[in-house]
């Protein structure tokens, strides 16, 4: 990174318009998240919503994204999610039908056309998300006894999903304006600047934990007392440095790739003469990004949510109970009520299922959507590029699907390790304190914000030396 030529691009005006326009419209997203949703008393919905987002980790998730949107009842309560989840759903369409990957490969027109199939396919998904959401949390308030006096009308139903909806869209809107007028992906910014938002959460949970005295002060060599809890010091400690390290490797996995060589057949066409130069084919371990996470979160909470459905009609309903009760995440805020005796074996179940979808999702995703072997190799023959050592053709397939191969086992096993961070956490803090510590940025978070941040400050810095080349270019001549 030329970090001295991007604080000398700040004197450009361009940049400063784009830097400008990108924190004016991350000010406004969090203006948007103090918006109530028009739906009775909002402080009724917040208490049904503390008790949903103990249940679901789906919710907390949802909530993670959407900078708190859902925690506080919020216009943005569905966030980006309708966004993403359509964009997912359209890429993998576009890899099994063959005339959207026809037009994925068709330059910027097809794209555009795909990008606003994409956005088109985000609204019914916001209405059916607004549906759901506010009809959970009607029903919880009801369910938990608390108290209301509001019965919302068709028009009530109608105004408050209207009006979720159109937070959902505006956000999207914001992200593309990010894209268009600022610095680098809009909608992977917002998401970044959601689960930023989150971290005064944590802050003040260890705080709290940390200055609590009850259990005596640190001694400090016997030459003063720290105003600290001891335990829980070393811990902060500790957590501080393994942070630090994971953050570190996090960064070290994204960025690492295989390099395998390339060479190009010379051609002679007439007088002129064609290849016969080197390339290279960059494969990265962890080639599916975030993805496999977040598809084995949605998986795995679905017969959680399922589960709070069923309860919210019909409290009494044993199988309902029995899916939340089993696909429930352990976490802060329910491990008090599931687990009043300590720890038992049902604790490691979600962990350990959580673990195995996200390895066998990055295979999945990795092979079938982001690194197809057969077209590579074909795209190669013909092109007159080949490996050394290995045959064009079938023989080249086999090869890059036996190194993707190679590398997908350790990305998985990576990208399982890094989901798993917030459990191990928590099971180091149960076992010293008797209770876990709620981390507002999970494992799924700190690979989102490490990633999002490396692009930006590619994106970044590839702006910095457009804007002052002029200026490179005098001082050569100087």
């Amino acid at each position: 990174m030329h970090f001295k030529t991007i604080f000398k691009s700040l004197k450009n005006k361009d940049m400063l318009r784009r830097v400008g326009i990108i924190f004016g419209i991350l000010i406004a997203y969090r203006l948007l998240a103090q918006i109530p949703v028009p739906m009775g008393d909002a402080s009724t919905f917040r208490e049904a919503v503390s008790n949903l987002l103990e249940k679901s980790d789906f919710s907390s998730f949802l909530n993670l994204i959407s900078g708190g949107g859902l925690a506080s009842f919020s216009i943005i309560l569905v966030g980006l999610s309708p966004y993403i989840t359509g964009s997912i759903v359209i890429q993998l369409l576009t890899k099994a039908i063959p005339r959207l990957e026809e037009l994925s490969n068709d330059g910027e027109t097809g794209r555009r056309k795909i990008n606003q199939w994409t956005r088109m396919l985000a609204v019914p998904l916001a209405i059916l998300q607004s549906i759901v959401y506010i009809f959970i949390l009607y029903q919880s308030t009801l369910s938990a006894n608390i108290a209301t006096e509001f019965t919302p009308t068709l028009g009530d139903w109608a105004l408050s999903v209207t009006a979720m909806t159109a937070g959902s869209i505006i956000l999207m809107w914001l992200g593309e304006l990010i894209t268009e007028q600022g610095i680098g992906n809009g909608i992977s910014m917002m998401i970044f600047a959601s689960i930023i938002s989150q971290l005064p959460t944590t802050l003040a949970s260890l705080g709290a934990a940390l200055f609590n005295t009850e259990n005596g002060t640190l001694s400090m060599f016997g030459w003063f007392e720290l105003p600290v809890d001891p335990t829980t010091f070393f811990i902060v400690l500790g957590f501080a440095v393994a942070m630090l390290v994971v953050i570190y490797f996090l960064v070290k996995l994204n960025e690492a790739q295989r390099i395998i060589t390339v060479n190009y057949a010379k051609r002679v066409h007439g007088n002129s003469s064609y290849g016969g130069i080197k390339s290279i084919l960059p494969i990265k371990i962890i080639a599916a990004g975030v993805i496999p996470v977040i598809f084995a979160t949605a998986f795995l909470s679905l017969p959680a949510l399922i589960g709070q459905v069923i309860t919210t009609v019909d409290p009494g309903n044993e199988f309902g109970t029995s899916l939340v009760s089993i696909f429930t995440a352990p976490s802060a805020n329910n491990f008090l009520a599931i687990y009043p005796d300590g720890i038992t074996g049902q604790w490691f179940i979600y962990p350990a299922v959580y673990f195995f979808l996200v390895f066998v999702f990055t295979y999945f995703y990795t092979n079938s959507v982001v690194f197809n072997t057969k077209e590579i190799a074909d795209n190669l023959q013909k092109q007159g590029g080949f490996i050394e050592g290995v045959r064009p053709g079938i023989k080249t397939a086999e090869y890059l699907s036996k190194v993707v191969s190679h590398l997908n086992l350790f990305g998985a096993l990576s990208l399982g390790l890094i989901a798993m961070l917030p459990f191990i956490t928590d099971y180091i803090f149960i076992m010293t304190t008797g209770s876990p510590v709620g981390l507002s940025i999970s494992g799924t978070g700190l690979l989102i914000v490490v990633t999002v941040a490396l692009e930006n400050l590619r994106s970044l810095d590839s702006r910095a030396l457009m804007v002052t080349y002029d200026d490179f270019g005098d001082e050569l001549k100087n």
